[in-house]
């Protein structure tokens, strides 16, 4: 994703990446969602080392997006 216009918000768990997008998706955002563990599965490779996912947005929603992750984070850290 060089040169995109969309910039990487958070890299974590897969957990606490599914709570991000579906708070970014009720917010209007729609975050990609990039693993590479999950897509050597699916294309039938197997994973010797397991990544974790990362969340991009566009640049223009950037700030809405760290917010929500700030609150998701923050939220998974207290409970």
């Amino acid at each position: 994703m060089t040169d995109s216009e969309y910039i990487k918000i958070y890299t974590g768990g897969t957990i606490i990446v599914q709570i991000i997008k579906q708070r970014l998706e009720a917010e209007g955002i729609n975050p990609i969602i990039k693993d590479e563990t999950e897509s050597g599965r699916l294309a039938g490779f197997g994973a010797t080392l397991i990544g974790q996912p990362e969340v991009f947005v566009h640049e223009s929603e950037t700030a809405v997006a760290v917010r929500i992750v700030e609150t998701v984070r923050s939220e998974m850290e207290a409970g």
